[in-house]
């Protein structure tokens, strides 16, 4: 499955919970209600960009398929994560949540699940 495109949010569900448990700084939760960021996936093999674009910052991380990475939130923190494809979606699995890609038509849906099994859900449209 190619993800490659820019996507940008359109609708979400739970987010203001996900944020503030991964511990995302409370202004940022605020921002974050308000804006829908654009996203673009440039994917070359088992390698993938991605350039998260807000009013506040602009964010690239590179990741490849199995091996760990560090990628920078939009609010600046890293962290680790370790990206695999499987059954045509695209995992992204960090310390505090699991993230679940996928395209469902010409949209991606992204299910972002917290260890203790909280879920936002997004879903984005080709732009």
């Amino acid at each position: 499955m190619d993800f490659s495109g820019t996507w940008k949010v359109y609708s979400e569900e739970n987010l203001d919970e996900f944020l503030k448990a991964v511990d995302l700084i409370e202004r940022f939760c605020y921002f974050f209600q308000d804006i829908k960021p654009a996203i673009t996936i440039e994917q070359n093999g088992k390698d993938f960009t991605f350039t998260v674009k807000t009013p506040l910052r602009t964010c690239v991380n590179t990741v490849s398929i199995g091996k760990e990475s560090e990628v920078i939130a939009v609010d600046g923190r890293k962290f680790k994560c370790t990206v695999r494809e499987e059954n045509g979606k695209l995992i992204t699995d960090c310390e505090k949540f699991t993230s679940v890609r996928e395209i469902q038509g010409e949209d991606m849906v992204e299910v972002s699940s917290l260890i203790n099994l909280k879920k936002c859900n997004n879903s984005l449209s080709l732009i």
